[in-house]
């Protein structure tokens, strides 16, 4: 009982769970060292933001205004309210499936509704406390998906790229295709080679000057060339008649109900995929420094930049890889420098909106496919096709079901296939043997050392010794219940040794109170050995406790007990 109270008090509380990262770093002790710092990192995390902001939102069907107000509203409500140090959150290119398909189908009232109920639905994510099972999504599936995105992605901007003219634009890959083949005799020369020479300067400047802010620069020069030259190329204010200069006031979303269950399913891909990216993100930024997020908070902070970004009228936000990872790099103290990245955005909409006119939808496009060639996980695809079929099938039904079918069938799909590859590998590790299957190799059995061998146990005919080996849980109890259930009611005891057990579930405790019950009525006592406070609880949750069943700290205790006539099947029934 005490050990159970010891326990509950170590649990963290529901304000140091929720408490943002903000809070903690001010509680540090916060300097103009400590600003001067985060506004440096800030400016550079901006000027990444703010070409991608713009070319996302065009990309889903937005217009590059509402790619702004993500950035600026989202990104600094993450920052503000996150269980990150480092989050930078703003619109992402994952998102652009999604998006684009919303638009199509809901149009822009629809994309927004959407954005604000997939904010609500993050938030109560995040106080129910589930954060921590968001990040259990198999790797092979995160992999696939972000590659099956990341080709959409690239398609999406052939059109831009090559300067094409399509009436109508199918959304559909497989139509997509013949589409724009068809349409390869209006190619646009002046497009093409701004698209080229955007995608040659931010490769460029990667190699030979990495702490450039290559996107930026590619996109003004290409800007400049298209003023300067008068280039034959759509632009920013040729199709979308610029970008405001301030932020619009903000608005609910229509609420009626007949609204809210058409976006419904939009509204809970969102949130998977929000969810998602924005924990992957964080863990990415904890690889790079060394602390800890808080996974439920960050949750909460993603939901309250949703609702916030839905209110002046942008669309998704989460927290983005490649941004956040500018941030740690360009030297972050912490969340001050993303609340610093969403007012410098913001300056620059109240400043140089103007100029913004200028832009090709060429150069961003270009953007768009070195953003596209970033996501694919070259060497991560490498080592999961070499680890074999299971990877292999996980990663390719996630990676084409992406393309040809729906992101959040993909991620269900892999999901199940990861989660029956699980149970498959640990059916296969978890065992059953007697003693005798543990001759020579007792000294040698390092990951579960059981001590010297005693023929004595197993030569006993009074008593049969079952150890069990791996993880007791659902996928192993079928082939583990069929060795158990051989006991006879001609012995006196059965000893059933879980100290090799690190895990157990309910259907494995399941499965061993049907044996207790069994052996109970044939007679036979069962002693349940080694098994750790946590198994144990189990075990008594189940009704697993005196006289069904007995317990004891080894198998040379019980043998003791049963030869001493401490406990037998007669005392036990």
């Amino acid at each position: 009982m005490k050990d159970q109270t010891t326990r509950q008090s170590d649990a963290p509380s529901f304000a140091e769970l929720f408490t943002p990262k903000l809070v903690t770093v001010l509680r540090e002790g916060y300097g103009l060292t400590q600003l001067r710092t985060d506004a440096i990192a800030g400016l550079t995390v901006a000027i990444v933001a703010l070409p991608l902001s713009m070319a996302i939102a065009i990309a889903s069907g937005a217009t590059p205004a509402q790619g702004l107000y993500t950035a600026i509203v989202g990104g600094f409500l993450v920052s503000l309210l996150g269980g990150s140090r480092f989050q930078i959150g703003g619109p992402a290119g994952a998102f652009i499936v999604l998006i684009a398909a919303t638009v199509a189908q809901h149009g822009m009232e629809g994309l927004i509704l959407a954005t604000f109920l997939s904010g609500l639905m993050l938030a109560v994510v995040g106080f129910l406390r589930l954060g921590t099972f968001i990040k259990f999504i198999p790797f092979p599936v995160t992999v696939g998906f972000t590659a099956g995105i990341a080709v959409i992605i690239f398609a999406s901007q052939v059109k831009e790229l090559f300067g094409l003219t399509l009436a109508n634009e199918p959304g559909e890959l497989l139509e997509k295709i013949p589409a724009l083949w068809e349409a390869r005799d209006s190619l646009t020369p002046a497009a093409f080679g701004l698209s080229v020479a955007t995608v040659a300067v931010i490769l460029g400047l990667r190699r030979w000057r990495p702490h450039w802010p290559g996107m930026l620069i590619a996109v003004g020069l290409a800007a400049a060339a298209t003023g300067l030259l008068a280039l034959p190329v759509q632009t920013i204010g040729t199709k979308f008649g610029g970008i405001p200069s301030s932020l619009p006031a903000p608005s609910l979303p229509s609420l009626s109900m007949e609204a809210i269950l058409a976006v419904l399913p939009a509204a809970i891909s969102f949130t998977l995929l929000g969810a998602i990216e924005s924990l992957l993100s964080a863990v990415v930024a904890d690889g790079m420094t060394g602390r800890r997020h808080r996974s439920n908070c960050e949750l909460v902070a993603q939901g309250a930049a949703n609702i916030g970004s839905s209110l002046f009228g942008g669309f998704c936000v989460t927290g983005t890889i490649a941004r956040t990872a500018t941030n740690v790099r360009a030297g972050a103290h912490g969340p001050v420098a993303g609340m610093l990245h969403a007012l410098f955005i913001l300056l620059f909409m109240l400043i140089a909106a103007p100029l913004a006119s200028y832009i090709p939808l060429a150069a961003l496009a270009g953007v768009l496919a070195v953003v596209a060639w970033n996501m694919i996980e070259k060497p991560a695809i490498a080592i999961l096709l070499r680890s074999g079929w299971g990877e292999a099938t996980i990663l390719g039904a996630t990676f084409f079901l992406t393309i040809f079918r729906d992101l959040t069938e993909a991620i269900v799909v892999g999901f199940a296939l990861g989660s029956v590859l699980f149970i498959h590998r640990m059916s296969r590790t978890t065992e059953v043997a007697t003693d005798g299957a543990f001759v020579g190799r007792d000294e040698a059995d390092s990951a579960h050392p059981r001590g010297a061998y005693r023929e004595e146990q197993a030569a006993n005919p009074d008593v049969v010794i079952y150890r069990i080996t791996g993880a007791l849980f659902f996928g192993a109890t079928a082939s583990i219940g069929s060795v158990l259930d051989r006991i006879q009611d001609t012995h006196k005891a059965l000893i059933v040794d879980f100290s090799a057990v690190p895990f157990l579930d309910s259907t494995g405790a399941n499965m061993i109170e049907g044996l207790a019950h069994k052996a109970q009525k044939q007679g036979v006592a069962l002693w349940l050995t080694g098994a750790t406070r946590d198994i144990q609880r189990v075990f008594v949750t189940h009704g697993l406790k005196r006289p069904l069943v007995h317990y004891a700290a080894t198998v040379d205790e019980a043998l003791t007990k049963v030869r001493d006539g401490a406990a037998t099947g007669q005392e036990a029934a």
